[in-house]
């Protein structure tokens, strides 16, 4: 499938690009965990979930053994979803997929593994999330995109590229297993498809 790019986006990283940027952050996740036994990725739904997929296979490649794997869904702890009871519904309600940890928590390190970390509202609802199925040893947080203006105190632990960006850009992840493309752009405010935390 071709991609077509309207003339205000920009193509931020490639194919290759993506590729290289994973497995720099597998190598540091490898480096910064050395008792992978106890280290599981926690994919945040959509993107972060092949995210950390993508991760899990490059970890296993580079070091021969395999982290445990979970996905999350965080839509009704994130704090711009509201839900209403029997009444008609005021905007679009959100998309809710399937939450998936099939492994105990407690001593584990869980990396929770997103696509664009903006604000870290979308992060705080998935701690939140997490210790709903208990409590990890530790917490870490792995982005293939940090585009700045925090508004919690949340840094991530392996960063792909950090892209400053204004308020009304975006940066929006493609990935082959959502999109049918590997790449990462920068989208004017005009052009927004979705929100992303």
């Amino acid at each position: 499938m071709s991609v077509a790019h309207t003339e205000r986006e920009k193509v931020l990283i490639d194919r290759e690009a993506v590729d290289r940027t994973l497995s720099r952050i597998a190598h540091e996740i490898i480096e910064g965990n050395p008792e992978l036994d106890k280290v599981a990725l926690v994919g945040i739904h959509t993107r972060g979930v092949p995210l950390a997929q993508r991760l899990r296979r490059r970890i296993a490649d580079f070091t021969g053994r395999e982290v445990v794997l979970g996905q999350l869904d965080i839509t009704f702890y994130r704090d711009d979803v509201h839900v209403r009871g029997r009444e008609a519904p005021q905007h679009a309600q959100p998309v809710v997929r399937d939450s998936k940890l099939d492994f105990g928590l407690d001593g584990m390190t869980c990396v929770l593994v997103d696509d664009v970390l903006y604000t870290g509202r979308t992060i705080r609802a998935a701690v939140e999330a997490l210790f709903d199925y208990g409590r990890p040893a530790r917490v870490q947080l792995a982005v293939l995109a940090d585009r700045g203006h925090r508004e919690l105190p949340i840094r991530p632990d392996y960063v792909g590229k950090n892209f400053p960006t204004h308020r009304d850009e975006r940066i929006q992840v493609q990935l082959v297993e959502v999109d049918e493309v590997d790449q990462v752009l920068l989208i004017p405010a005009a052009e927004e498809e979705s929100p992303n935390g």
